[in-house]
């Protein structure tokens, strides 16, 4: 079970902590441990790794694998932030998908948590670079939308709630007035590449329709 702040908030009887800590560690490991795996993989330049570890961190990329493994099922959240659809968010699912690699690495250790690490993320490599999703969301946005648009994207914060050490934005994607996709983040440059990200994945909304063969 997934022990989110807003529920402790609303039960305080409780005695139990959130899984801010176990985030914290996991995100720790997860980086380690995907880190470790590219410098022994990958002969590519320092950049081209650390794009393709930003890819495979990101948070858009753990919420859909958190998503897979039907974490939302198992996260307390409080009435409000349930109501809300928290549990299928892509920062609280990846949040929580860092909570249990925590967990994994303090209950079993790293070898334990290196092989879940690479079952459910290191797995995931060869799709990310044959779909380039390694680049830049923003940059790459960017580039499609004014090559296809001619239209440079622009950002827009839609929502910020949460205490300030603990802010949640979401961010609209624009080109011209039309919002083509959204994202959420702990930062707005944060929820920015969400919201490119969304965008791109759901690019055959706002891309000149493509003439039939």
């Amino acid at each position: 079970m997934f022990i989110h702040r807003s529920y402790l908030n609303e039960h305080p009887a409780v005695n139990t902590e959130h899984n801010e800590r176990l985030e914290f560690l996991g995100d720790a490991v997860l980086e380690l441990v995907v880190t470790e795996y590219l410098y022994q993989n990958n002969p590519e330049r320092e950049g081209e790794l650390t794009n393709l570890r930003s890819a495979l961190v990101r948070g858009a990329h753990l919420a859909e694998i958190a998503e897979r493994l039907c974490f939302g099922t198992y996260l307390k959240l409080s009435k409000g932030e349930e109501k809300s659809g928290g549990k299928q968010k892509n920062l609280l699912l990846a949040n929580t998908f860092e909570a249990f690699i925590g967990a994994i690495f303090l209950e079993h250790g790293l070898k334990v948590a290196r092989e879940f690490i690479g079952s459910y993320v290191l797995s995931e490599l060869s799709k990310i670079i044959e779909e380039n999703r390694h680049i830049d969301p923003k940059s790459r946005f960017q580039e499609l939308s004014q090559e296809q648009r001619n239209v440079t994207p622009t950002y827009k914060v839609l929502s910020e709630t949460g205490p300030d050490h603990d802010k949640v934005f979401v961010v609209g994607a624009y080109l011209n007035r039309e919002q083509v996709g959204e994202g959420t983040g702990s930062s707005k440059q944060r929820a920015q590449t969400s919201a490119a990200e969304n965008a791109l994945l759901h690019d055959e909304r706002w891309l000149p329709h493509k003439p039939e063969d």
